[in-house]
């Protein structure tokens, strides 16, 4: 019960940002693609996921902020996480412990953020 939150939390934005990503593809490339004789799955393939891929990438990421912001709550449901450290710390009046949870979350949503970051750009065509 506890995953079932953090599996449908992160369908929001990669699903509206990966929509609005291949909704910016500018019609000129379709057409382009349409006119050279592409198929619909090349030109998927090789033309609107290309474009499309910085915005969807944005989505993945912030899914994955999400995700990880989130993964605390899971505690409360009983299950084991960084919550562990943060809720104690809250019912305990325990400083200390309450920022090492809050610290360990934000330092791996943080390192998270910057694999996919450097993943996306190596897998990008628009940049250098």
């Amino acid at each position: 019960p506890a995953s079932a939150p953090r599996y449908l939390a992160p369908h929001l934005p990669i699903g509206r940002n990966t929509s609005a990503g291949l909704g910016s593809v500018p019609v000129s490339l379709i057409e382009a693609a349409n006119g050279i004789g592409m198929t619909k799955w090349q030109r998927l393939r090789q033309v609107e996921l290309p474009n499309a891929w910085p915005v969807m990438l944005s989505g993945i990421r912030i899914a994955t902020a999400i995700n990880v912001g989130t993964a605390p709550l899971a505690f409360l449901l009983g299950a084991s996480s960084y919550g562990e450290l943060i809720f104690p710390g809250i019912y305990l009046n325990d400083f200390p412990t309450l920022i090492l949870g809050a610290t360990a979350t934000a330092l791996f949503a943080l390192i998270l953020d910057t694999l996919l970051a450097w993943f996306g750009r190596r897998l990008s065509p628009h940049t250098v």
